[in-house]
């Protein structure tokens, strides 16, 4: 019911974001990737793509690699607050989708997947398999315990300021203490957080 309202509610927004894509990039609307959901069950997730097409993806994945063994470095940020966890200055980005992702506009074709039954509106975000390779094993509880949401205890409690270690002990917490109170108190907690753009990446 929520996706299926957001993404009424939203189509104005879907519709001025995608012509803003297909005027300043050649390639696709939505961006298409491979992740891990519950259980380690696999399904396509969707962002309104921000990069050049045919970008190389081991800039990244160098980068994640680092970050969840605990040997990245923080960067500036391209938006408020200190210094995060996360690329920054990234030229495969375009003009327009540096602005999406400062305002977490990208990520709104998500509903679409909650609608779909692969997320949910709260929960840990979804690894992508390079990802939960370099995982330690206490870091997998995270894809076992509950499903991956749009949203979480890690938006609204620090985003990319704070390291994976934390948000990792983060989605843990979550998922132990998981209700529809705590569900509703995050998701009114993450339009501020998006506005405030703190630790945004």
């Amino acid at each position: 019911i929520g996706s299926s309202l957001a993404l009424i509610f939203c189509s104005p927004v879907f519709l001025i974001t995608a012509l803003a894509i297909k005027a300043s990039s050649k390639g696709p609307v939505f961006y298409k990737q491979q992740r891990v959901g519950k259980h380690g069950k696999r399904f396509t997730f969707l962002k309104f793509r921000s990069m050049l097409v045919d970008n190389d993806p081991s800039i990244h994945k160098e980068y994640v690699t680092k970050l969840i063994a605990g040997q990245a470095e923080r960067n500036p940020s391209n938006g408020n607050g200190d210094a995060v966890y996360k690329l920054t200055n990234d030229e495969r980005v375009t003009g327009v989708g540096a602005f999406l992702r400062r305002t977490s506009l990208d990520e709104l074709p998500q509903f679409l997947n909650v609608l779909r039954g692969d997320m949910s509106l709260v929960g840990p975000r979804p690894p992508i398999p390079y990802e939960l390779a370099a995982y330690q094993t206490w870091h997998r509880r995270r894809v076992l315990q509950v499903k991956p949401g749009m949203t979480g205890l890690w938006q609204v409690q620090g985003r990319c300021r704070i390291g994976f270690d934390d948000m990792v002990r983060l989605d843990l917490r979550y998922a132990r203490d998981c209700s529809p109170w705590l569900d509703l108190k995050i998701l009114l907690r993450t339009p501020k957080a998006v506005i405030a753009g703190e630790g945004a990446c």
